[in-house]
């Protein structure tokens, strides 16, 4: 057998070849990642790296906003909130300029009753058995399952709540040395002497007058004012470049009589601070008692992602918390 190779050396050649490329074929091969490859790169899920990816998703739609701009303007001014039904029908409302497109780096889940009430909120469950939780609730209106089902889930949490034209909470909440009910108003303004009605209060006030430093979720529904008080809210941490004292924002939007030259640079000064919209839910309630009318309510939740809030930091590295969740 020997001599038949050694007469035949370009068979010998042939075989080899063969059998090498069917190894090679037949092995189970993968290249090696490296640190920057694609696979490499959606493996990653830590917390840092899920919202380094929301936000560049998010800028892609803030680009997306400039277009959108640009193609029926083209600027500003020149926007209608809500087109009339009538030649050219642009395909657009307001709400699609702003779209809730930064993703919840954790459980995105309706909290509160469906329908009107209910909220969507972002990793709720990082407040579970939070020592020192605290929620902001105004204008409930004694619509409370929101609240109500906070408390129920969660081990510590205060909640505070304020709404003038109430003088309690609602029937969801019976008596719990965990929930705090003022019959106070949030403003852009200081207004609670004597003889003040409704008493008003800004949001530093009435944290200094509790002593909190920070709120994890702060929920708004004011019937319009939340314009004037954010902004009021938001701008001082602006100029000092300090992080909102909040971790999570649920607000309704009420546009009414609303300019989109107006609407536009009160959205950006939310982004400015940080705060990313991962839910909205358009009023449809309302809009069903209002037909023919403009679709000018939305609940828009948003993540703050500047500080070390627990929403975007791991337990152990969120203020005022060393417990690992």
């Amino acid at each position: 057998m020997p001599a038949v190779w050694q007469r035949h050396p370009r068979y010998f050649i042939l075989v080899s070849l063969v059998l090498t490329a069917t190894f090679f074929l037949l092995s189970p091969y993968e290249a090696p990642l490296t640190t920057d490859s694609y696979a490499a790169y959606i493996r990653d899920s830590t917390l840092p790296a899920r919202l380094e990816r929301a936000e560049r998703v998010y800028q892609k739609v803030v680009a997306g906003r400039k277009d959108l701009i640009q193609r029926y303007g083209p600027t500003s001014r020149d926007i209608v909130m809500f087109p009339p039904d009538k030649d050219p029908w642009p395909a657009y409302t307001a709400w699609s300029f702003f779209p809730p497109a930064f993703d919840c780096p954790h459980e995105l889940e309706r909290i509160g009753a469906l329908g009107d009430g209910g909220k969507w909120a972002c990793g709720m469950s990082r407040l579970e058995h939070k020592p020192d939780c605290i929620i902001y609730t105004f204008g409930m209106n004694y619509e409370t399952t929101f609240e109500a089902q906070l408390l129920e889930r969660t081990r510590h949490c205060q909640v505070w709540g304020y709404d003038y034209r109430s003088n309690s909470f609602g029937s969801h909440i019976k008596n719990n040395y965990r929930a705090h009910f003022f019959s106070w108003g949030l403003a852009n303004f200081d207004s609670h002497e004597s003889h003040n009605n409704p008493k008003l209060y800004t949001l530093k006030t009435l944290l200094d007058m509790n002593k909190h430093e920070h709120i994890d979720v702060l929920k708004i529904d004011i019937e319009g004012w939340e314009f004037d008080t954010l902004t009021q809210i938001i701008q001082p941490y602006i100029s000092s470049g300090e992080p909102l004292p909040f971790g999570q924002l649920i607000v309704e939007i009420h546009a009414w009589d609303k300019k989109f030259e107006d609407f536009l640079p009160w959205w950006e000064l939310l982004e400015q601070a940080g705060l990313r919209p991962f839910m909205n839910e358009i009023n449809l309630v309302y809009q069903n008692y209002n037909r023919g009318k403009d679709t000018d309510l939305a609940e828009y939740s948003f993540i703050n992602i500047k500080g070390n809030n627990i929403f975007i930091s791991d337990p152990q590295d969120a203020p005022g918390h060393s417990d690992v969740i």
